[in-house]
């Protein structure tokens, strides 16, 4: 159709060679072969290197948008990664600090009995001490009560009392009979006594 065209042009421009649209048939052959020549070199050498750039720059783009995904969810698994290590670094922590104070609670409770034991024990030494001391004050009090009465026993008869064992057995046997009487402004001697 084309060819139909610049001939029908061509036949009119033998007929109109004075004619500014229509030019000379060989000026339009040339035109058209330097068109051709300009179409045909720019799909030979032109149109492959600006589908190889186009095709380059569509890749890069491509693997940049790929790459920002991939960095996207790389920093999303991290952060993902991040918070359950935070949850996890908690719930440890709130573990070690339950543990700190139960064993805290222990050591307490363990010094209490112990400070309870020590506390028994150290009241046990002083009644046992309390009750040693009161039987040497009571065998101290007996010594020189007998020895007092003797004393008087021997000023009363007014000579000495011989037969020293007999005498000590008396004055016992006394004391013995004075310890089991009430008295009524006895005072108490002691706790545990």
């Amino acid at each position: 159709m084309l060819q139909n065209l610049v001939l029908a042009a061509a036949e009119e421009g033998a007929e109109h060679e004075d004619s500014v649209l229509v030019p000379p048939l060989a000026e339009l052959i040339v035109g058209l072969l330097a068109f051709g020549l300009l179409v045909g070199f720019f799909f030979w050498k032109i149109y492959p290197q600006i589908r190889k750039t186009y095709a380059e720059r569509a890749e890069r783009i491509e693997g940049g948008l790929n790459r920002a995904e991939r960095a996207e969810r790389e920093a999303q698994a991290l952060l993902e990664q991040y918070r359950s290590q935070l949850a996890e670094a908690r719930s440890e922590a709130a573990r070690i600090r339950e543990d700190a104070q139960a064993q805290g609670r222990q050591i307490v409770e363990e010094l209490r009995t112990q400070v309870q034991q020590e506390v028994a024990e150290i009241r046990e030494r002083a009644d046992a001490a309390l009750v040693a001391e009161r039987a040497q004050v009571v065998a101290s009090v007996r010594r020189e009560i007998g020895e007092i009465a003797l004393e008087l026993a021997t000023r009363i008869v007014g000579r000495e009392l011989e037969n020293d064992t007999r005498q000590r057995q008396l004055v016992d046997d006394f004391i013995a009979g004075l310890d089991e009487a009430p008295q009524p402004d006895a005072v108490p001697a002691g706790p545990g006594v």
